[in-house]
């Protein structure tokens, strides 16, 4: 498979299974257009102008010709510096690696990474808080996010793959809704009653059983397994963690009771216990691993070919 025609079916996957459904990600593409087509010809040399096909920014083709036939996939969490370095000594050792691909965002993806926070909005609606309500709460979030990343040197893992000539992609997003829509799916179908039940439902799946094996398992971080879920809410997707002030709106304007997400901060876990919404922790790297397998999974089915894969950063391959 072309490495261009692989990144665009990992797109294509992402939307199929972006929680807001697929006439919200249509709607962001026609805005985009709209965008493009308003501006000046100095402000479209600027454009990302693949923003017009892909709603999301933090998930792009880092280094490596469209052309690339692609054989066998190096697949990561966290392809850095180093895992580019295993990669170029593999190939020294006789390794056909054609692609390193990467789960978390590196390069401009990585800097643009806030550009998709805008989409839990839109989430948010669908469990009952305004548009115009979560647009609010979301959108100091986004600028911190945004600032924060500022200072980042984000284009150290992409030169090293140009100075190396190892291509490279990463999928953020894309992974991330494979694993948001799979789970919640999955609660909806189970309807589960208790907050053990949920956990139980999870260590059903392998990603979540191999680490709890190793040692970073599933955990309640607001409530107890005795406790009754109401409707439950898997918060996976759309960048980063969101605003504090979700968990109130949520409280006050949905029956959503438990929350299950890949990691909280300490001030997110502590809005949530105050508004009386059960926590579960799935686990990061393991959720990111799941999507990860869904993803590929999808890639797969959409190419009818078989990747050879070689797992590393946190990745295990498991088909579903």
């Amino acid at each position: 498979m072309k490495l261009g025609k692989l990144h665009e079916a990992a797109m294509k996957v992402g939307m199929s299974n972006d929680p807001r459904g697929s006439a919200s990600v249509r709607a962001q593409l026609k805005r985009a257009k709209k965008k493009y087509d308003g501006m000046k010809a100095d402000e479209k040399k600027r454009f990302d102008l693949e923003s017009l096909t892909n709603p999301y920014a933090d998930s792009r083709i880092l280094h490596g010709k469209d052309s690339l036939e692609i054989k066998t996939i190096m697949v990561g969490i966290d392809m850095e510096v180093g895992e580019l370095l295993i990669a170029d000594r593999l190939r020294e050792r006789g390794e056909s690696i054609d692609l390193v691909w990467a789960h978390h965002p590196e390069g401009s993806a990585l800097a643009n990474l806030s550009r998709v926070m805008p989409m839990q909005a839109e989430i948010l609606t669908r469990y009952g808080v305004p548009i115009n309500v979560a647009e609010g709460i979301l959108s100091p979030r986004i600028a911190q996010v945004e600032r924060g990343l500022m200072p980042t040197n984000h284009m150290r893992a992409v030169d090293a793959a140009r100075i190396l000539d190892v291509p490279m992609i990463c999928s953020h997003t894309p992974a991330d809704n494979c694993v948001a829509t799979h789970l919640q799916k999955l609660f909806d179908k189970k309807k589960v009653e208790t907050v053990g039940d949920v956990l139980t439902v999870l260590r059903d799946i392998p990603e979540y059983a191999d680490a709890e094996k190793a040692g970073a398992g599933l955990r309640i971080f607001v409530g107890s397994k005795e406790r009754r879920t109401g409707r439950v809410f898997v918060d996976m997707t759309g960048g980063t963690g969101g605003s504090e002030k979700t968990f109130e709106k949520l409280a006050n304007t949905s029956d959503i009771g438990t929350i299950v997400g890949m990691h909280i901060s300490e001030k997110n876990r502590e809005e949530a216990k105050k508004n009386h919404i059960n926590v579960v922790i799935a686990g990061h790297i393991a959720s990111d691993t799941l999507g990860m397998n869904l993803l590929l999974d999808g890639v797969e089915k959409t190419a009818r070919t078989k990747f050879n894969v070689i797992d590393c950063s946190g990745f295990r391959r498991h088909k579903h």
